[in-house]
């Protein structure tokens, strides 16, 4: 279900080929995250000049904020090769011995949703990470030995939602670790400016505060939502984007000014009027949505937290007095206020 909202952070089936064309290819076209492109732009500047490939990278954070890209500028910057998988398409051991041995030398690697490898998989990566080699059993039962094959020297960039999912010693064998934050306003509006530019649509610089503002500081929903109000613009106006053109779109899409939409609504009002407020268990939680708690905590609760509008306590979830406000509610009166009562 939340892959269907527009301000989903998770990439939809048919954004695969837009989100291309919008993509930086450098590292001087990236707004945003200033401190991990400046850590990467000295990073990779001291490899071209060592001649050596870069130090294996993670990246880490909410979806739709630019691992992917992040991935695609390094390999650009080196001026090597790119091959894409994921950790839940390397299922055996053979699946990843069969991409090692068809890098070339410098090439990058990059694994989405690294932290969902296999324990086996995990295994024959270390060496491949470490030493460049690959470990290989031959035969079977008392004959069998095994043999160690060199591989080229080449890049791991691994991408993960789920930090605390990967296991010590991959995350070990990592040299640069970047934490990718949400966008604050003025990166979403340079992101918006850039796209409506490539996709050749005016915009107002109102306009592009009125996206930019909603898209829960998250690239990928701000190309979306922008695709969206270019319909309506399209439709209901002359074409060019501007505050009411904007204002109207997200009344149709049922984004408010912060960028919560009615999927964000029902788990704040949810802990409120079923659980006073919280604290509540994550199971409990998903069990009243008729939802997975996986997609509550990985999808709904980063921008929720982000806010301010939810706590993780140790008992649970608890809706906090700015939510109450957001959905003008009555806030329950503050332990000061009850003793006073009595």
């Amino acid at each position: 279900m939340s892959d269907e909202r527009v301000i989903s952070p998770n990439r939809q089936p048919d954004e695969a080929t837009a989100e291309q064309s919008l993509r930086p290819r450098s590292l001087s076209e990236y707004i945003g995250q200033n401190r991990i492109v400046e850590t990467l732009l000295v990073t990779l500047t001291a490899a071209q000049e060592r001649q050596e490939p870069l130090d294996h990278v993670l990246l880490h954070g909410p979806p739709g904020l630019g691992k992917t890209t992040l991935a695609n500028v390094i390999a650009a910057e080196m001026g090597v090769n790119i091959k894409v998988t994921s950790g839940p398409v390397i299922q055996r051991p053979g699946d990843l011995a069969a991409i090692l041995t068809n890098l070339r030398p410098g090439d990058v690697l990059f694994v989405d949703e690294v932290h969902r490898l296999a324990r086996a998989v995990e295994e024959v990566l270390y060496p491949a990470m470490e030493d460049y080699a690959l470990d290989v059993m031959i035969g079977k039962g008392p004959s069998a030995r095994s043999i160690r094959l060199q591989l080229p020297r080449f890049t791991l960039v691994g991408a993960t939602t789920r930090l605390a999912l990967m296991t010590s010693p991959l995350r070990a064998r990592f040299g640069v670790i970047c934490r990718l934050d949400f966008y604050d306003l003025d990166a979403m509006c340079a992101i918006v400016e850039r796209s409506a530019r490539i996709l050749e649509v005016p915009i107002s610089t109102d306009g592009t505060r009125e996206i930019a503002a909603r898209s829960r500081g998250t690239p990928r929903v701000a190309n979306r939502l922008l695709k969206r109000v270019r319909d309506v613009a399209q439709v209901r106006g002359n074409g060019t984007i501007d505050a009411a053109i904007a204002s109207e779109a997200m009344q149709l899409l049922q984004v408010d000014h912060l960028g919560l939409d009615d999927s964000d609504r029902r788990v704040l009002e949810t802990i409120i009027d079923k659980f006073d407020g919280g604290p509540v268990g994550l199971d409990t939680l998903a069990a009243a949505l008729s939802d997975d708690p996986d997609t509550i905590m990985d999808v709904y609760e980063p921008f929720l937290l982000q806010l301010g509008f939810l706590e993780r306590t140790p008992r649970g979830r608890t809706a906090t007095r700015r939510a109450y406000e957001h959905l003008h509610r009555s806030a329950p009166p503050t332990p000061q206020i009850q003793e006073n009562l009595f």
